[in-house]
């Protein structure tokens, strides 16, 4: 059974702070709740038989700093690769606004649509298909060159989104697309297609 585990990074702002649309342009630590839910990620990978043998990240630091205090939690000793492909995306005009201006330029629908139904709203620079074809020969490698082994992605939500098209039948995929911050997915395969076990898996 090789296992992929997506969990998207803690948080990055604190209290009182207004959140910000961040996306690949920018690149902040995490906050020390962020922290706290990266240790608790850990704690529950651990407590579930979930420990990865093998760990990728974004280049971003938030991505980084979550998988680090995850593995530091296990007592894992192994080094996270980041790659390109689990970047957080071009959020355009929008990149590093508070949520009521990107609210105030796009509005709430074309939010919703976003969070629901993975529609790019106008003005980011993102391309669909090639984040869906880069999940796929992501999935059909780690399938092939890692066989039974469980694979750990620290990316953010909205790459994480697109990570279900690597199943059989990504239209019937029966969760809500959104990760909160610090939560995970299980996609597995036995050789035979991938499923889902879970999405949204809050520790």
């Amino acid at each position: 059974m090789t296992r992929l585990i997506i969990a998207r990074h803690g948080n990055t702002f604190g209290p009182g702070e207004t959140p910000r649309r961040v996306g690949a342009r920018t690149d902040i630590p995490l906050v020390e709740s962020g922290m706290a839910q990266a240790m608790a990620l850990g704690l529950h990978l651990q407590a579930s038989n979930l420990i990865p043998d093998i760990v990728f990240t974004s280049q971003l630091r938030r991505t980084k700093e979550t998988a680090g205090y995850a593995l530091e939690a296990m007592d894992v000793h192994i080094a996270s690769e980041p790659l390109a492909i689990f970047n957080e995306l071009d959020y355009g005009p929008d990149e590093n606004k508070p949520e009521p201006d990107v609210v105030a330029r796009l509005g709430e629908q074309a939010l919703k649509d976003w969070d629901e139904k993975a529609i790019v709203p106008p003005g980011w620079n993102i391309d669909p298909d090639m984040i869906i074809r880069s999940w796929i020969d992501f999935a059909t490698a780690m399938r092939t060159q890692h066989p039974d082994k469980t694979i750990l992605v620290v990316t953010s939500n909205g790459t994480a989104r697109f990570a279900p098209h690597i199943l059989a039948d990504a239209e019937e995929f029966p969760f809500p697309l959104k990760l909160a911050t610090g939560a995970y997915g299980l996609l597995q395969t036995d050789g035979d297609g991938w499923k889902a076990i879970c999405w949204n898996e809050r520790p």
